[in-house]
């Protein structure tokens, strides 16, 4: 394979990148405060950040429900397998090296279908020798193949963690989003859990939840990938038949957040939640 030496902010796109529309990994990255955008994705980015600034709030919010998540999964639960569909960008604390600081045997396989994230996946997902790392080029809406490939590195006779954080809602179709998780669920046996973040209106007074449903519209009329904000009731129940961890579906910045000076953090519009298969 080529060595890692893209780089995105140069405007010179590898091959196979669209750099036409905007891309939701490489806007999150943007939000985020990566360097894997494109003047497009920093467009968008900026748009939808001018009607809706607690986007920023969200993206942070959701990477650091994904450390206290993995932290608790690989430590309390004692989880040593994970499979982390919608991958996303590599940032700081992706799922591998927070499982492996904890436990190095911990295998973790990312799944994800843009080619730019495929590149960096490669290069930079690279995990303890004791452990495992490895990453699948396929679509959340493939479940067989996530599975079947996935069971290359990981065992399905032994729990795994299902992390889906930020890629239900982009699945228009609730029936068909309920469908692939409980796909995912009934190849994991007893001991697995599933870990998620979604987009929502539910959270926040009116003048955010404006903001926030002005802002999701604008981005579905020009993105790659459409956005589908959906209740807490519909959330909750892609833990139907699941025992959820304290504290339940909460805010993303409320899971689990340690205690500041200033009290509690705020609320941001996002659900989380994690659950244990019985």
């Amino acid at each position: 394979m080529a060595k890692h030496n893209l780089s995105p902010t140069s405007d010179e796109p590898p091959p196979k990148i669209d750099v036409t529309v905007p891309h939701s990994a490489r806007v999150w990255n943007y939000f985020l405060g990566g360097k894997d955008h494109y003047p497009v994705d920093r467009e968008a980015g900026e748009q939808y950040r001018s009607v809706f600034p607690q986007i920023i709030d969200i993206a942070r919010a959701d990477r650091a429900f994904l450390g206290r998540a993995v932290a608790y999964l690989a430590g309390e639960a004692g989880v040593r397998q994970f499979l982390d569909v919608g991958t996303g960008l590599p940032t700081m604390d992706n799922t591998h090296e927070v499982a492996q600081r904890i436990a190095p045997e911990s295998r973790i396989v990312y799944v994800d279908n843009d080619p730019l994230v495929l590149v960096h996946a490669r290069a930079l997902l690279v995990g303890s020798p004791e452990g495992a790392t490895d990453y699948l080029d396929a679509d959340l809406r493939e479940p067989e193949k996530i599975l079947n490939a996935a069971a290359q590195t990981l065992d399905f006779d032994r729990p795994v963690a299902i992390m889906l954080l930020g890629i239900l809602h982009f699945i228009a179709d609730f029936d068909e989003a309920r469908a692939i998780v409980s796909r995912l669920l009934d190849a994991v046996p007893s001991g697995s859990y599933l870990a998620l973040t979604h987009a929502t209106f539910d959270i926040g007074d009116q003048t955010t939840v404006e903001a926030n449903t002005q802002a999701q519209q604008e981005w579905n009329e020009k993105a790659d990938s459409p956005l589908a904000a959906r209740t807490r009731e519909q959330v909750l129940r892609f833990f139907d038949g699941l025992e959820m961890v304290e504290p339940g579906l909460v805010s993303m910045s409320r899971w689990r957040a340690e205690e500041s000076p200033w009290g509690t953090p705020p609320e941001v519009a996002g659900f989380c939640g994690l659950g244990r298969k019985p």
